[in-house]
């Protein structure tokens, strides 16, 4: 083929960008964290591999662009130290009873049965990206951060998985508001005392 019969490459990374993270969500929510690819987004998509791996890093890192969830915790976190605690119980109790099926951390609580390798990562690299944010707002003084923002992932996680997963009661009947209480004062001994 000649120089001019070839199709010109576009160069629109914001564009590939875009078209990368829409079929990274379709995959993840067709097959699971498990069973995507990321040749299997690259060709939904319609990019290469490497292009993914160039603006993403990884699978992980690509999950957390694409899936929401994990996505939304900066707008949520926004606002008074003094009431993060109430902030982040009532977004992820109103983000888990609006599509739990979705949400990143029942997607890593359901891939930890088949792959315990990929779950852990997946759980760093989320874990990573919230030590950032809750940083943003507590500020560098807070002493042991990271153990602090682990121990608040521990609590998500086991709420997941006995509200959203297994739906043991009586937390998976309890009203809305209660559980939010509850919560909040959790997370408020984990983040302060």
């Amino acid at each position: 083929m000649s120089d001019q019969a070839r199709p010109a490459r576009r160069r629109d990374p914001e564009g590939h960008r875009a078209a990368i993270i829409e079929a990274a969500r379709h995959a993840f929510a067709e097959r699971g964290y498990n069973r995507t690819t990321l040749r299997d987004i690259a060709q939904r998509a319609g990019v290469t591999h490497g292009l993914i791996t160039r603006q993403f890093a990884s699978k992980e890192r690509l999950f957390l662009a694409a899936v929401p969830g994990n996505r939304d915790l900066e707008l949520v976190a926004e606002g008074e130290p003094a009431t993060l605690p109430d902030r982040i119980a009532r977004g992820y109790i109103d983000r888990m009873e609006a599509g739990a099926a979705g949400d990143p951390l029942v997607i890593l609580l359901r891939s930890a049965a088949s792959d315990e390798r990929a779950a852990a990562d997946l759980l760093v690299a989320m874990q990573e990206r919230s030590i950032g944010v809750y940083r943003s707002v507590l500020g560098p003084s807070v002493v042991d951060l990271d153990a602090r923002v682990a121990l608040v992932g521990s609590q998500l996680i086991g709420l997941t998985f006995v509200r959203y997963i297994a739906r043991i009661e009586p937390l998976a009947s309890m009203p809305r508001d209660r559980l939010i209480t509850y919560l909040t004062k959790a997370l408020r001994h984990i983040l302060f005392d």
